[in-house]
């Protein structure tokens, strides 16, 4: 089989399994998502071999093998630097937890096999030659760009409840519809999602959020109704995610996932502390919770500083510069770069809506554009000059914002001229809890240009300081 989407050593590596199964009397084939993804020439990282080969034949065959999964039949092939899971055709039943096959039955026919797999587009299998046994149509899908269940779509659901998550991911990555029956079948078994576990279920939500046409995807997660069905908690309704998203118009265009998610939270009207436990909740690694969570915080120090000072007073420009430099400090220039980028996120998706997709079909057709978007996103108070004029853009909010973080001769305590030891001992006093503070207040206060990052000078100020706190 000549490969254009996988690399040629991959491919090379891959056929050499396949010849050895061959040569050892079995048959072997390429199968799964590695055949979809040639045919729609999308990058192909990975190949999967299907083989009537028992998994001890496999091991006898291959001197570098991992037994990742015998009772499956699954045995992980390493070859020319190459790892290729080599799985037995194998038939299952008895799903009780509505995840994993209680029966394994190894068998001999490959389209025994094919038979058992979730989708159309996954049950393709092709030999050496690129001849390609596709008992189930799945070709003619990927031509018609439609999603749809390998036999019953509510068995296929009912048997692994995982699948209707991979359903809407698949349709939302690919932008593909998804059809009548497998959709009817889906909302059929909708509440057995509440077998599955919560990473699983995140983990898919993280490739429909972070994939290419993530409206799409959650267009698809509004109308069936799985969220909330889940272990992990889900406090908003289906009326507050058609609200939200109007607000997400732009969320595709964000190149960083954090960003993403930190878009969705918010329009949401998601609070820093609630986004914090839910992101925790749903398990999310903790790099991510802390930098989703960093950049809402900028949003309501922003907020904050925005409500509390009038246009028209004297010096609230100069108040609002400052409050904006103790939110850069406070939470990092990297989520407070992140939140200017969302704000001209929200201002695009202000812009207008978009048309509704087709978000199910029948035998003929495929997906459309990504779903409607309701009123404009809400946007903070825009800044006003001392005049009193008209609120300004976001983007232009964002200019000046960020005009005032580059003007940060210091962004950091690691930055500042003067220490803490250096404090205490010019104050006679023991380390604690003020020290902290004195030293956040001299680093705004150099920050923000009021004084100069110079030890001398950076002590005198913290003698006044203290002075003014007795």
């Amino acid at each position: 089989m000549e490969w254009t989407m996988a690399s040629s050593g991959m491919a090379e590596a891959a056929g050499t399994v396949i010849t050895g199964l061959l040569a050892g009397g079995h048959e072997a084939y390429f199968v799964g998502g590695c055949l979809r993804d040639e045919l729609l020439g999308r990058p192909v990282h990975d190949m999967d071999i299907t083989t009537s080969a028992l998994p001890e034949e496999v091991m006898a065959l291959f001197p570098r093998c991992v037994p990742t999964g015998l009772a499956h039949g699954t045995v992980t092939v390493l070859q020319n630097g190459y790892s290729f899971e080599v799985t037995t055709y194998r038939t299952e039943s008895g799903y009780a937890d509505h995840r994993r096959p209680e029966h394994v039955f190894f068998v001999s026919d490959v389209k025994e096999d094919l038979r058992r797999r979730d989708f159309t587009i996954n049950a393709m299998c092709s030999g050496l030659n690129g001849a390609l046994i596709d008992p189930f149509g799945g070709e003619r899908d990927l031509q018609l760009r439609r999603i749809r269940c390998v036999g019953q779509a509510e068995e296929r659901f009912g048997e692994d409840a995982l699948r209707m998550l991979r359903c809407v991911r698949f349709a939302s990555v690919l932008d593909f519809a998804i059809a009548k029956n497998t959709w009817r079948g889906l909302m059929r078994q909708r509440d057995k999602l509440a077998h599955i576990a919560v990473e699983r279920v995140r983990a898919e939500v993280e490739r429909i959020v972070e994939g290419p046409h993530p409206q799409r995807g959650l267009a698809l997660l509004l109308r069936s109704g799985l969220l909330p069905r889940g272990k992990a908690p889900f406090p908003w309704t289906g009326y507050d995610l058609a609200a939200a998203a109007a607000r997400t118009a732009g969320l595709g265009n964000l190149q960083d996932a954090r960003l993403r998610w930190a878009l969705l939270l918010h329009a949401l009207g998601s609070s820093a502390a609630a986004a914090d436990e839910l992101l925790r909740a749903w398990t999310f690694p903790g790099a991510t919770r802390s930098s989703v969570v960093a950049v809402l915080r900028v949003r309501e120090a922003w907020d904050a500083a925005l409500s509390s000072v009038a246009p028209d007073a004297p010096g609230a420009t100069e108040g609002l510069r400052r409050r904006w430099i103790a939110a850069v400090l406070a939470h990092g220039q990297s989520a407070a770069e992140g939140w200017l980028t969302l704000l001209a996120a929200a201002e695009d998706a202000a812009a207008g809506p978009v048309p509704a997709p087709d978000l199910a079909q029948g035998s003929a057709g495929a997906a459309t554009a990504s779903p409607a978007l309701g009123p404009a996103a809400t946007v903070p108070p825009a800044l006003s000059s001392a005049a009193g004029q008209q609120p300004v853009s976001a983007t232009v909010q964002a200019r000046l914002l960020r005009s005032w973080t580059a003007a940060m001769p210091l962004r950091s305590l690691a930055e500042l001229a003067v220490t803490g030891n250096e404090l205490a001992e010019l104050l006679q006093k023991r380390p604690g809890p003020w020290l902290g503070v004195l030293l956040n207040k001299l680093l705004l206060a150099a920050a923000a240009g009021g004084i100069a990052n110079d030890k001398q000078l950076l002590l005198q100020e913290a003698q006044r300081m203290d002075r003014d706190e007795e």
